[in-house]
């Protein structure tokens, strides 16, 4: 029987609360198919930079690196800053163990009303393809005169040939998977961004050359933020630069109901290092302690990890049972308009699993 290796980080906010019950549904899951999990747990996070004065041991990687996948709720506190948070555990996992594929699925499903007019389940289906490791978040630049009224900060964006066709190259792969309509959007900037976008057009030409039986597109961020509200039904799969793509998917997921559905995978499509799952919404410390945190955006983020292990069988079941419950309507969190739990909405998806 395999069992799979999974580090879990709870972090902060509401994801030590919606973790909870992603590891309910995961292990209720397993129970049923032949696998099992072994979940370590590790108390990384904001909580633990306030004691320790860093967001994880010096160590934490070398860690991480003996696991088959992380599992992360959300980290960001309102009294450290967000570049501490984001600097100080998200982007070093994701650049040391290569996780340049962000994966962020957006859809409309049954039982949700999208605050977009006349749209129905399904109408919105796509899902984007975000740069992970470079582009605008490659942390390349520095300060002069700090302090100073002369104060200048340089934020240099980092666009390689091998980093964006790769990713590219991912989501065209995506968009040849059974059920897609095989059309890939590229999101550029490069009337403005004259040489790192220019780098990925001409990247996503090249790619794009390779999959003749897929249509493409190439659009600036502008005009897609617009048609992304505009007529979201015309994307399927998009790629976009982690700028571009962060943004975007912030957009995918209120069209499509709510930030409590967003699932999101960071990904080594090698497997030569473990990937990382953590929901879109980030740790809503508006919302933590009061328990009505929607815990489906972190479950639909383990079916994810399910997938990616191998175990498609338990990931369709995790997302069966969040269709049914969406679909039924009476167990929801109030983002979705119900009055039920955290705690309750993942006991009713563990109740749900496996119906036929």
């Amino acid at each position: 029987m395999a069992i799979h290796k999974i580090a879990v980080i709870r972090g902060d906010g509401i994801g030590t609360e919606v973790v909870e019950e992603g590891l309910k549904v995961l292990r209720s899951v397993s129970a049923q198919h032949p696998f099992d999990w072994d979940f370590d747990e590790f108390p990384w996070g904001s909580l633990y930079y306030m004691k320790q004065g860093r967001m994880m041991p010096s160590d934490a990687l070398d860690t991480l690196a003996t696991y088959d996948a992380i599992f992360l709720g959300a980290v960001g506190h309102p009294d450290i800053q967000d570049h501490i948070t984001l600097n100080g555990l998200l982007l070093p996992i994701r650049r040391k163990f290569d996780q340049y594929v962000c994966e962020r699925p957006s859809i409309l499903y049954p039982g949700i009303i999208s605050p977009l007019a006349g749209k129905n389940p399904y109408d919105i289906d796509m899902v984007v393809i975000r740069e992970n490791t470079e582009g605008e978040y490659a942390n390349v630049g520095g300060f002069q005169y700090m302090d100073f009224p002369e104060e200048v900060g340089i934020q240099t964006g980092v666009f390689t040939r091998k980093g964006c066709e790769r990713v590219i190259r991912y989501a065209f792969e995506v968009a040849a998977r059974p059920g897609r309509r095989k059309h890939v959007t590229s999101v550029t900037k490069s009337n403005a961004q004259g040489y790192g976008m220019i780098v990925w057009d001409r990247a996503f030409d090249r790619i794009a050359a390779e999959f003749p039986e897929i249509g493409t597109v190439s659009m600036l961020v502008d005009a897609v933020s617009m048609d992304f509200i505009r007529r979201p039904e015309m994307f399927d799969v998009v790629v976009g630069s982690n700028l571009f793509g962060d943004i975007l998917t912030d957009i995918g997921a209120i069209i499509t109901g709510s930030m409590g559905l967003a699932s999101s995978a960071n990904l080594d499509p090698e497997r030569r290092y473990p990937s990382m799952f953590e929901p879109v919404h980030g740790s809503a410390p508006d919302i933590m302690g009061q328990g009505i945190a929607n815990p489906m955006a972190q479950i639909l983020t383990g079916a994810m990890m399910a997938r990616h292990l191998g175990e498609d069988e338990a990931a369709k079941e995790i997302e069966s049972a969040v269709r049914f419950l969406l679909d039924q309507g009476e167990i929801l969190t109030p983002d979705l308009g119900g009055s039920s739990s955290t705690e309750v909405v993942g006991n009713a998806v563990v109740a749900a699993l496996g119906r036929d």
